[in-house]
């Protein structure tokens, strides 16, 4: 299944919020605790802000969780799994 970018970063504020509120901390708290403004914390629950992947961990570290990433071939794949990296001929190999 294909999750659309906007639901992906959606998701990740449900869970940051979700992970803040199962810490017991307030916003205030968190923030305090992280590093940032109350606000930012907001921002990104709230989904007006996108958090990068390593602010997101260090957001998730500081409620006490940690970010593990799963990769799930698309539909579009044929199963061989990642493509075979493209190599530059070697000085002298011709061109096939």
């Amino acid at each position: 299944m294909f999750v659309a970018e906007r639901d992906t970063y959606a998701l990740a504020a449900e869970l940051l919020r979700s992970a803040r509120e199962k810490a017991g901390l307030s916003q205030a708290e968190f923030a305090a605790r992280v590093g940032v403004p109350r606000t930012m914390v907001s921002a990104y629950e709230r989904g007006v802000r996108q958090a990068t992947l390593p602010t997101l961990q260090r957001l998730l570290r500081a409620a006490g969780y940690e970010v593990q990433l799963v990769l799930v071939p698309t539909e579009q794949d044929d199963g061989d799994g990642p493509a075979a990296p493209v190599s530059r001929r070697q000085k002298g190999e011709r061109a096939r």
